[in-house]
């Protein structure tokens, strides 16, 4: 006994395990969140920062990250992640951020192990938080699949049987992220004093517009608490193909008969689609036949268990007489042409079917932070990105539609431009949104989940 005792005094203290979490400001700071933030057995050394520019060399606050961590957590850039490892000795890295493809993800993998550390990706079931409402999660293979148009379409069909809904939309913490803590939107207002970036216009401008509430931030355990306290429905809007935060009771997941191939290429876009309950080929009206049905084929193969409905995209142009025959700039969704991986997007399709004369390549007259973008995604076809991250990069994009020798605009990002900057040539939004195409159609899917939850009248 006074050995065991002995023992116990004299054996080394156990030091907590040192991770590092490469996020791109969203699902890392969420996994930290749920996962390690109250673990006194490991320490987070460190965030790596990859795909959003302008969001490292900051600090996780110590608001956010708490107790255990007085100073804050530091933010570096992805490029250091080998000498940060090293020199910090460091035990684990966790992957926490969406969109590339399996060997783009090993290829990470690789240098971290190379670097003495072991690699993780924690799992939908060990992150995902859960409401005291039922959720509908919107999920997606890819980026720019359309996830964001239909939770609008979903929300509308909520709403008109009665029904409270709120959206939280997937963390897009660009900014100060101690004021971002929990954000609330319900006016454009509330956008201006909360300087959304281009980006989180994008998503929130729409559903406003909708008249939707929307949720989202950077502590989504809060975040839940707030919007379960308005709303009889929750509806997750997701960022690139990341799995939920959120335990979907009806998980929907959107295919991309444009990118075939693409549902089981990328992370975790795979494992978004095995966990559907419905999938929905979206864009039939864009896409050919033998590329919706190899799309439909795979989803067949992947998820046998899931219920496949069809889905398109119609594409209308305020004012299609404005572009006819002219010389024409096409802005684009940032992220979708992006990491998303697509050459165009909606805007490029409208401006042709309107019978531009000319859509000029924007890359002659783009500044050197534009530039930069064409260097980093070489696959952008003749479009200007809508890349507004942080103020000098917003500008930069006003300049570089301002040099453009060309005669309108064909703004296909779901944000106003000409509400941000100021421009010299007229600008036509292009509008798309989702719509039902056969069956079994996605309301009726509704319908039964509704009944099902006792909600909206449904029996």
């Amino acid at each position: 006994m006074e050995s065991q005792k002995e023992d116990s005094l004299t054996s080394p203290v156990r030091k907590p395990s040192k991770i590092v979490i490469m996020g791109a400001a969203g699902r890392d700071f969420h996994n930290f969140n749920q996962v390690y933030r109250q673990d006194p057995t490991v320490e987070v050394v460190a965030f790596t920062a990859a795909q959003i520019s302008g969001i490292a060399n900051r600090r996780y606050p110590a608001k956010l990250a708490g107790s255990l961590y007085r100073e804050g957590i530091p933010i570096v850039e992805e490029t250091e992640l080998e000498s940060l490892c090293r020199r910090e000795s460091i035990d684990c890295v966790v992957f926490a951020y969406s969109d590339l493809t399996h060997g783009e993800v090993m290829h990470l993998a690789s240098r971290a192990m190379v670097a003495g550390s072991d690699f993780l990706l924690l799992g939908p079931q060990r992150t995902m938080l859960s409401a005291q409402v039922p959720v509908i999660a919107v999920s997606a293979v890819r980026t720019g699949c359309g996830k964001s148009q239909t939770t609008r379409w979903l929300s509308k069909l909520l709403r008109q049987k009665g029904l409270r809904v709120g959206v939280i939309r997937h963390p897009m913490p660009y900014g100060d992220l101690e004021k971002q803590i929990v954000q609330r939107f319900a006016s454009k207002a509330d956008l201006d004093m909360a300087q959304c970036t281009i980006e989180e216009r994008e998503e929130y401008e729409p559903h406003l517009e909708a008249g939707n509430i929307v949720y989202a931030g950077v502590d989504y355990g809060l975040i839940v608490q707030q919007a379960e306290q308005e709303a009889d429905i929750i509806l997750w809007d997701g960022g690139n193909n990341d799995f939920p935060l959120i335990k979907p009771d009806l998980h929907l997941v959107l295919v991309d008969p444009l990118r075939p191939g693409n549902e089981t290429t990328h992370h975790p876009g795979e494992v978004v689609l095995r966990m559907a309950d419905i999938a929905i080929i979206a864009k039939t009206d864009a896409a050919a036949d033998a590329d919706i049905q190899k799309v439909r084929d795979t989803v067949k193969k992947v998820n046998p268990k899931a219920i496949i409905v069809r889905g398109a995209s119609p594409i209308e142009l305020d004012s299609p007489e404005a572009v006819r025959d002219r010389r024409v700039l096409v802005v684009e969704d940032g992220p979708t042409t992006t990491h998303g991986g697509m050459p165009y997007g909606a805007g490029y399709v409208a401006a042709t079917r309107a019978q531009a004369a000319t859509i000029v390549d924007p890359r002659t007259y783009a500044v050197p932070e534009i530039a930069a973008v064409y260097a980093s995604y070489p696959h952008i076809g003749p479009i200007l990105p809508a890349m507004g991250y942080f103020p000098a990069q917003l500008k930069a994009l006003e300049t570089t539609i301002n040099n453009a020798d060309v005669d309108v605009v064909v703004a296909a990002t779901p944000s106003n431009l000409s509400s941000l900057m100021q421009l010299n040539k007229p600008v036509v939004r292009a509008h798309y949104e989702f719509a039902e195409v056969g069956e079994p159609s996605l309301s009726s899917q509704i319908e039964q989940f509704l009944a099902l939850q006792n909600l909206g009248g449904c029996s």
